[in-house]
């Protein structure tokens, strides 16, 4: 029962917050090493392939519910002559990737 107590202290009290600005860095790094040659990846600039869409601006063509799906089976997508390449992200990534674009998105 003891046990119990301070699990569910440890749970109540322990600040979540460093653990999204963590989750969200981890994103960002993962959006610089595989998206930023084609897609603007933070919260100003143009894309390097203008076909390619900000990832700021991302949920205004998609739900980001519907890019984990995407994310885990492989995105097949073209950006004016330019084919995305198909990435093989782990949950963990799809995560942090997840996060780090709602973090920038422009309402």
């Amino acid at each position: 029962m003891r046990f119990i107590l301070i699990v569910c202290a440890l749970v109540v009290f322990v600040p979540r917050e460093p653990f999204a600005a963590e989750q969200i860095e981890r994103g960002r790094a993962i959006a610089k090493a595989n998206c930023s040659r084609c897609h603007a990846i933070g919260a100003r600039g143009k894309s390097p392939n203008p076909a390619s869409p900000p990832f700021r601006s991302l949920t205004k063509k998609y739900p980001l519910d519907n890019l984990e799906e995407a994310l885990a089976e492989g995105i097949v997508v073209g950006h004016g002559g330019l084919d995305m390449p198909r990435f093989e992200f782990s949950p963990a990534q799809i995560e942090a990737l997840l996060a780090y674009t709602a973090s920038i998105q422009r309402k």
